[in-house]
């Protein structure tokens, strides 16, 4: 039975490095994810005169609550999300002039509701170019606090990068929140930030976060669980079986809920203290599903759609069409070069098996990526069953795994043919 080694949470070692940076004392980050996003967050971290310790297993980080060592730093973000929201963020709460920029791809990506309230607790914020996108200007002088009013309903790193910045003000946020999607995600913010000794408080619609900063700590980071759906899925669609160890009931991360759309697939799934099995069934049966706090793994549900015995409709993931591509015209695009059927609305997608129950398609073709790691992992799965599929930018993945076609391809040798 395949035991897969996923990598570190993205999203976790991303929190972790902005917590370990801000807090009083010396971090030290067990097990982080080394990839391309990452590596990025901790070379923006040393630009701005953190110090960052790295050996394979385990980074050490100084933190300084009083924010960044240097008086002024121009940062590359490179292709993170994470890094492009939560360092500007970061370096608001100091004192002195930073710049940061990005890739062509993360400057399309918004960030008007980020710097739009980043703006009205008082901080001198100027997009250089495009406003809302990278590049920015901020001339930081550190943050009173106080309330303020964000929508979320695009991305929710605007509200996490809000929260992680609430003890480093002087009174501490309150944060009315409009609109909130991918809400998991929060919750992780949340549960990190109490392991740095930070608890956040709820009044209705509104975050309350304390002043007082955070304390450092020893932390180990959990295996991420969007990188684990592919693997998973994996194990549904030949009727194999795939155990990730380190993901089980404790876990953070709101994707793991993707096990659960594949038991309503037909899979069997088996969630416990220290991991979590799959074993595919040979049925797999079309479904309509809300992927709003789990839109990351919509990609791997549609990847894997066409094998089922009716239709998946996916809903409420227009946030998708904001990630590093618009993931579902890109997911639509993959799907009919294989001859799919599917149709798309503002926030849906919906994938129609062919007329005969348990066909597949038969068309292998080149995918287009748009440099996203997750249409690769995803289409990967496919390829599972459909001999032929390769990619236009198959290292892409680097963003978040950079081992992952090994990885994968070590596990296609365990699976049935």
């Amino acid at each position: 039975m395949p035991v897969v080694d996923i990598p570190g949470s993205k999203s976790i070692t991303a929190r972790a490095l902005f917590l370990a940076a801000a807090a009083d004392g010396v971090t030290t980050l067990r097990r982080p994810l080394r990839s391309d996003d990452t590596e990025g967050f901790a070379e923006g971290l040393t630009r701005l005169g953190y110090r960052v310790g790295r050996t394979p297993d385990a980074w050490q980080i100084d933190g300084r609550p009083q924010g960044p060592a240097v008086a002024e730093a121009d940062v590359y973000c490179r292709d993170g999300a994470t890094t492009a929201r939560f360092l500007p963020t970061l370096a608001a709460a100091g004192r002195g002039s930073f710049r940061f920029d990005a890739s062509p791809q993360m400057r399309r990506r918004p960030l008007l509701p980020l710097t739009q309230a980043l703006r009205d607790l008082g901080v001198d914020l100027r997009h250089e170019e495009a406003e809302g996108h990278h590049p920015l200007r901020i001339e930081a002088s550190g943050v009173e606090g106080g309330e303020v009013v964000l929508d979320a309903g695009q991305s929710s790193q605007y509200l996490t990068a809000l929260l992680l910045l609430g003890p480093l003000t002087r009174k501490g946020l309150r944060i009315r929140v409009t609109d909130l999607v991918s809400a998991p995600y929060v919750e992780i913010t949340i549960a990190m930030m109490r392991e740095f000794g930070v608890e956040v408080g709820r009044e209705g619609a509104a975050y309350v976060v304390p002043p007082g900063g955070y304390g450092a700590t020893t932390y180990g980071i959990e295996p991420d669980a969007s990188t684990a759906s592919y693997f998973f899925a994996a194990a549904a669609v030949t009727g194999g079986e795939v155990t990730v160890p380190g993901l089980g009931t404790g876990a953070l991360q709101g994707d793991l809920g993707f096990v659960d759309v594949l038991r309503r697939m037909g899979a069997e799934v088996e969630t416990g203290a220290k991991g979590t099995r799959v074993r595919g069934t040979g049925e797999l049966r079309g479904l309509t599903v809300n992927m709003r706090d789990i839109s990351d793994t919509m990609p791997t549900l549609a990847a894997i759609a066409p094998f089922a015995s009716g239709p998946v409709r996916i809903e409420d993931v227009g946030n998708t069409r904001v990630k590093e591509c618009d993931r579902l015209e890109a997911c639509a695009e993959g799907l009919r070069r294989l001859g799919v059927e599917v149709a798309t609305g503002p926030d849906w997608i919906e994938i129609r098996p062919s007329d005969v129950p348990g066909s597949t398609p038969v068309t292998g073709t080149e995918i287009k990526s748009y440099g996203d790691h997750r249409i690769v992992m995803s289409f990967a799965v496919t390829g599972l069953r459909v001999p032929g599929i390769s990619f236009d930018d198959p290292g892409c993945v680097r963003k978040t795994f950079p081992g992952f076609h090994e990885a994968f391809g070590v596990l296609r040798g365990q699976l049935p043919g």
